[in-house]
């Protein structure tokens, strides 16, 4: 026994006890240390594996039969890490060895959510093959406007396909489309007018137009504009997209050249694609229309 004395003999026993009682400890689904008490770690080996995409260290662990469900004091797995970081081999050894597809953390995200985040279409796709809800309920964070949100176009098309309303309005973002306009995300505002989005559905009062002249993106204005958005529509403020432009700017031009009455070829296109509906840009493949009407139907 080592004849240590005061202050290094207490030193050594407390660093003996620490080293005894060090230990990882399942409670459940959540993970924490012995030494923490009543504080629970963040993470496992498991979620530090599937964040950084160690496949290997991964399926280790897992054939030593550590819990694939296993989640933090936030409810977040590891197929969340995965899908967070875009990390697709990961994600499909995770589901396969039965991790919970729909599994929300205490802030309402969902794997798919995550993926959409990182803009990974593998895993999103592969989480719709296990199961994974497109649609969530309101209270949830939604993977459509997330995907918007960051540009992801691809992931944002995946979901339209499996029936996502495409136009959902989030309570805190209003609708896809109002989100892709707020943060100028012009190819999704492209596809998402193209696949029949309301143009004037926003957030609350606010339109798209109004996003669309806030962040001064002109292009965005040409897109809701040819696709039929109202130059009249006021906010709660009582403002017009008009009067949010910047004055003198190329969207205050924008505005200015479509405030007024469409040409009788507008009318036309709009009426046509009305009545098609949501359809629309499906149908108009079926129609067998000449190439130069095709086009047109099309925004081409």
């Amino acid at each position: 026994m080592l004849n240590l004395i005061g202050e290094t003999k207490q030193k050594y026993e407390v660093q003996a006890t620490i080293s005894s009682v060090w230990k990882e400890i399942s409670f459940g689904d959540y993970i924490c240390h012995s030494i923490q008490g009543d504080c629970w770690a963040d993470r496992s080996p498991l979620h530090e594996a599937a964040s950084q995409g160690r496949l290997l260290s991964l399926k280790n662990l897992l054939a030593q039969g550590v819990n694939v469900n296993l989640v933090t004091i936030n409810r977040v797995s590891s197929l969340h890490e995965a899908c967070l970081g875009g990390h697709m081999a990961c994600t499909k050894v995770l589901l396969e060895h039965g991790a919970s597809v729909n599994g929300v953390t205490v802030h309402g995200v969902t794997p798919l959510f995550n993926a959409c985040s990182s803009g990974s279409a593998a895993c999103v796709q592969l989480l719709l093959e296990y199961g994974a809800k497109p649609q969530l309920a309101d209270h949830l964070a939604s993977p459509l406007h997330e995907a918007v949100k960051r540009g992801h176009r691809e992931c944002m098309e995946i979901l339209l396909d499996n029936d996502v309303n495409i136009d959902q309005e989030a309570p805190l973002h209003g609708t896809p489309l109002y989100v892709a306009c707020t943060y100028q995300r012009t190819d999704c505002v492209r596809k998402l007018l193209e696949l029949g989005a309301n143009v004037d559905l926003g957030k609350w009062s606010d339109t798209p137009l109004h996003a669309a002249a806030r962040q001064s993106s002109a292009e965005v204005i040409h897109l809701l504009t040819d696709y039929g958005a109202s130059l009249k529509y006021r906010n709660s403020q009582g403002k017009c997209a008009l009067d949010l432009a910047t004055p003198q700017s190329s969207v205050e031009q924008a505005l200015l050249l479509r405030d007024g009455p469409p040409s009788l070829a507008q009318l036309c296109r709009l009426c046509i694609r009305k009545c098609l509906g949501r359809s629309c840009h499906r149908s108009i493949y079926q129609l067998c229309l000449p190439e130069l009407l095709e086009k047109f139907l099309l925004y081409r």
